[in-house]
């Protein structure tokens, strides 16, 4: 008789093999939804997840409670030529500041290339306007709180640079939600609804991220959907005990016509005290609009030494 001998790891391999569960799929309402092993393992209840994803506010409430704190930052904007090469930059380190209920913003540090100012010591580029009106501040500025609820961005009342500042940080902030006064794409933005749930293949895993274990969703265009969307993909890490994000990718696209844009964007997530608190954010966009030269710029912020 013959003895017939298996390695040990395939056998091992056999068995992990045999065990492990297939990705599934779920519908919630016409969202049809990818699950892979380790989220069925978990038995997540996907509906409550989508509307939690949906309605949250984590994100948006992580850069709010910037206005609270004192912190340091480090600022490095680039403008790039239609060839990769450097057309303008700045880099520094600021310091907001918060005392007796009003926050203002010290340069410690600052060096620029090219024309990133102009003569009045403005910023020459609308990447950079646009950087500047998130993250730097130039007054002292007073009876802020970090509360969300209430809040809602507007454009009413807003025209030319104000107005489309504040479109940017109606994406930035609440990607995925639709957003008014963003003309020919309104109805394009609003990722999790079902009336434009066909034009994504969604996901939902299970993995860590810095070390806090994550749920993991990801929303991603389907090929030949790319003109009906805005948000052409978006990747969020949400803490699997508190459902707060802990880091989000995403990519926005469109071309209108008198405008478009590709922009790609980086949020990272930190811990301070209590509160969760932007720690890094990479911005990569290429936009062109009516009356304006293509601007292709990269920036990235770097938050720390909070308290």
């Amino acid at each position: 008789m013959k003895i017939i001998f298996i390695p040990f790891f395939v056998l091992i391999g056999f068995f992990a093999t045999a065990q492990a569960k297939p990705d599934s799929t779920i519908e919630v309402g016409k969202k049809v939804i990818t699950l892979h092993n380790l989220v069925l393992n978990n038995k997540l209840n996907v509906a409550s997840f989508i509307e939690h994803v949906k309605n949250d506010s984590s994100f948006y409430k992580a850069f709010r409670n910037l206005r609270i704190l004192n912190f340091s930052a480090i600022n490095d904007i680039r403008m790039l030529k239609k060839n990769g090469d450097l057309l303008a930059s700045l880099h520094s380190k600021t310091r907001q500041i918060r005392s007796a209920n009003c926050r203002r913003m010290e340069t410690l540090e600052e060096t620029t290339t090219g024309d990133i100012y102009d003569d009045q010591h403005e910023f020459n580029y609308y990447t950079a306007q646009m950087y500047a009106s998130l993250f730097f501040t130039k007054d002292s500025v007073c009876n802020e709180t970090n509360i969300v609820k209430g809040t809602e961005f507007s454009t009413e009342g807003k025209s030319g640079m104000e107005k489309h500042k504040q479109q940017l940080k109606m994406l930035f902030f609440n990607p995925g939600k639709r957003i008014s006064g963003l003309p020919f794409m309104s109805n394009k933005t609003a990722i999790y609804d079902d009336d434009i749930a066909d034009r994504y293949d969604m996901s939902i895993d299970f993995d860590a991220y810095n070390g806090t274990s994550c749920y993991i969703f990801k929303q991603k265009v389907k090929p030949g959907k790319e003109d009906a969307v805005v948000v052409d993909e978006m990747t969020t890490w949400f803490n699997d005990s508190t459902y707060e994000v802990v880091a989000r990718n995403y990519v926005l696209s469109y071309d209108a016509g008198v405008y478009d844009f590709k922009v790609s964007m980086e949020v990272q997530m930190g811990r301070f005290q209590q509160l969760t608190v932007p720690v890094l954010i990479r911005y990569n966009g290429n936009w062109k609009a009516i009356f304006k030269k293509r601007e292709r710029g990269v920036f990235t912020a770097t938050l720390f030494d909070f308290y």
